[in-house]
């Protein structure tokens, strides 16, 4: 069957047209004998939207001492379909994704980051992939190139503790870089955060206590902010009652940081995207409100969780010969963000899923 959908697209605000062929969008109908009489209109009007995106992410376990479950993963990813999120990124794995994961056509796409890669002292322990400083490099290049070209470092892990020494990151990065691939970073302290932005990462995953004078700096290299709001908020009110210590101060000012780091990264031109980092998955949309709330625009707001995450991950938008991957809203969600969470329609691989 030849779905056809029809919508104003964002984020060009232009009304077009798509059929499907197969599992991508085409932007002419279908010709031939008989072809009309297997179109179906399943989207006629409102607003489309390309898939939505959670790029931090891990699904399969909820908590370090679950174990990497296949059912769980088969759960949560198929809640993050039904909330309109049809492109994952997993910055670390207990295990490596199952082959089944890219080939399950009912579930969202994953860009897997392989297993977390922890150095002694740096993680929760028997979780990722344990290893020494010296071995981090050769690792990292052996998640990348194993999976979808993504590994991911556990950066710091202690407030008081050092992190992963400077030359040891750069070294990682580069060599992950040379063989084609990118780096995420863990970083919830300074040092962490400023390590990961000199070495040259990809993304920095929460960047807590990230001094805002590395932002030009970001820009410039293409380090992308991930600051997964929501997995952090809600702990905030907790650390506040709790009686004053340093380790209290040095969270609440890592949190504060982190909120006024979002519409500085936005106006230094650093990338800002959607990270949820919590459970239930399919939440990616109360995490664009996070970012909203936070000082982004309404417009970047959304597309950190939709077509700019989408690119920043290799994928187009809604365009001829793009995946057919899309959310259809009755309202605008740029200019009602509460409507990014009630999608009236959805589009995984050339199929309606809702």
């Amino acid at each position: 069957m030849i779905l056809r959908i029809r919508g104003v697209v964002l984020p060009e605000r232009v009304e077009r047209t798509f059929w499907t062929d197969g599992e991508v969008l085409r932007t002419e109908p279908p010709a031939g004998p008989g072809a009309a009489r297997e179109v179906e209109s399943v989207v006629d009007g409102g607003w489309l939207v390309p898939g939505l995106v959670d790029v931090h992410t891990h699904p399969g376990a909820e908590e370090p001492e679950d174990g990497f479950d296949e059912a769980a993963l088969r759960r949560h990813l198929e809640a993050h379909r039904d909330a309109g999120v049809l492109l994952v990124r997993t910055p670390g794995t207990m295990e490596p994704m199952p082959g089944w994961v890219d080939t399950a056509p009912e579930l969202p796409r994953v860009r897997s980051a392989g297993r977390w890669l922890a150095t002694p002292g740096r993680f929760f322990p028997g979780v990722g992939r344990d290893l020494s400083e010296e071995q981090l490099p050769g690792a990292a290049v052996e998640e990348a190139t194993a999976g979808s070209g993504w590994c991911k470092i556990i950066g710091d892990w202690r407030w008081d503790e050092p992190a992963v020494p400077l030359e040891v990151m750069t070294e990682a990065v580069t060599a992950v870089h040379a063989a084609g691939g990118r780096v995420a970073v863990h970083c919830q302290t300074a040092e962490g955060s400023r390590n990961a932005v000199l070495a040259g990462a990809d993304s920095l995953e929460h960047g807590m206590h990230l001094d805002p004078a590395l932002l030009d700096l970001m820009a410039r290299q293409g380090t992308a902010c991930i600051p997964t709001l929501g997995a952090f908020s809600g702990s905030a009110e907790v650390w506040r009652a709790r009686e004053r210590s340093a380790k209290r101060s040095a969270w609440l000012e890592g949190w504060a940081g982190m909120v006024a780091n979002v519409r500085a990264a936005h106006e230094a031109g650093v990338t800002v995207l959607a990270g949820t980092d919590t459970f239930p998955c399919g939440t990616v949309a109360a995490e664009s409100r996070q970012l909203l709330d936070a000082g982004l625009p309404a417009e970047e707001a959304v597309g950190a969780a939709s077509w700019a995450a989408r690119s920043w991950l290799g994928l187009p938008g809604l365009a001829d010969g793009a995946p057919a991957d899309l959310v259809a809203y009755g309202r605008d969600p740029v200019a009602r963000p509460e409507v990014l969470e009630h999608p009236a329609r959805i589009v995984l691989r050339g199929r309606v899923v809702r």
